[in-house]
């Protein structure tokens, strides 16, 4: 390991980053990788990112999203979501230099938690994550598959999440008529970010533009279908839901969505805007052949619990793994 350097990705390591990757996940991604670079390069506030050399050649790299209210979360945490080592290289520890890597850079963006998911039949990333201290986290990841919302979902009061999930009224297939007659459901667009942030305002009480403006980018620029929706009602946006497609645990390719954030304007709650936004990305979600969906909620969240049963969500086979940087420093 004396050998190596470790330093930030830049644009120049694509190709040797997308071959790496493509010597271990068996095909290639350089337009993710490309993607995943102009999206960092752009909002560095938004990624840690750590590369390997030995003689500028990169032997291996790790790629971490900075999350500030992604799936309701009150903190700020940095989500493990690539991590690659040439394969000639295995063996030598260059894994836990890399996780290193990133959590020196971490630390002088004062970001305490570390957190990342696997698949829990994924043994060998189990270890590995075990091995480095990581914890399981007070989060369960719930999906379904992408058939369409069953009509006679039975809403409950006051769920949200953080503030930031709001579905909530009177039940029934409210829903449906709302997204035929009263409510406009459009692709998310770039001139919706006022708006969006101002309804985050409304919800959470804080300022959020800077992280929606990396949001939109992820969410616009990097991925390469896009699936965010927004509400409107009378020519106002009235809630939005923010999703992306996932390539799975450290690039393994995968067919699902995630969704991160769903928020409604206050004075839109119990209207039945949540479920009409999840009900049309489903649809869209099927058309696009996309299989799954999910999402990660804290453990005791009863109520949302029970909202996303009765939308047909079920536990996940993945985990979410922690680490508290400051205490394993």
């Amino acid at each position: 390991m004396s050998h190596l350097t470790f330093r930030s990705l830049c644009p120049e390591d694509l190709e040797q980053v997308s071959a790496i990757d493509s010597r271990t996940v068996g095909q290639p991604r350089r337009e993710f990788f490309k993607k995943r670079l102009t999206v960092a390069m752009a909002a560095p506030e938004a990624f840690i990112t750590c590369a390997a050399c030995a003689d500028e050649i990169v032997k291996g790299y790790a790629f971490a999203r900075v999350q500030d209210g992604d799936f309701g979360s009150t903190r700020t945490v940095a989500v493990l979501d690539v991590l690659g080592v040439d394969p000639e290289a295995r063996g030598q520890g260059l894994g836990k230099a890399l996780l290193n890597g990133i959590e020196q850079r971490m630390a002088k963006k004062n970001i305490a938690i570390l957190r990342t998911e696997i698949d829990w039949t994924n043994h060998d990333m189990t270890r590995f994550f075990s091995a480095n201290d990581f914890t399981l986290a007070p989060i369960q990841i719930v999906g379904r598959d992408t058939s369409e919302l069953p009509e006679n979902v039975e809403e409950i009061s006051a769920v949200k999440m953080d503030g930031y999930w709001q579905v909530h009224g009177a039940g029934g297939n409210d829903y449906d008529t709302l997204s035929r007659d009263r409510v406009l459901i459009r692709s998310l667009k770039e001139d919706d970010l006022l708006d969006i942030v101002r309804i985050d305002r409304k919800l959470s009480g804080r300022d959020r533009t800077a992280y929606y403006r990396s949001k939109f980018q992820e969410m616009l620029v990097e991925s390469g279908i896009r699936v965010s929706l927004v509400a409107e009602k009378k020519d106002l946006v009235a809630g939005f839901i923010m999703a992306r497609l996932d390539y799975g645990e450290f690039g393994k390719p995968i067919h699902t969505a995630v969704i991160d954030t769903i928020g409604v304007h206050p004075a839109e709650q119990g209207t039945g805007v949540g479920q009409a936004l999840l009900a049309q990305l489903l649809i869209n979600l099927s058309t696009l052949q996309v299989e799954s969906l999910r999402t990660q909620i804290q453990w005791n969240q009863a109520g949302l619990h029970k909202f996303l049963q009765g939308c047909g969500f079920a536990p996940s086979q993945r985990l979410v793994l922690n680490k508290n940087i400051q205490e394993s420093a």
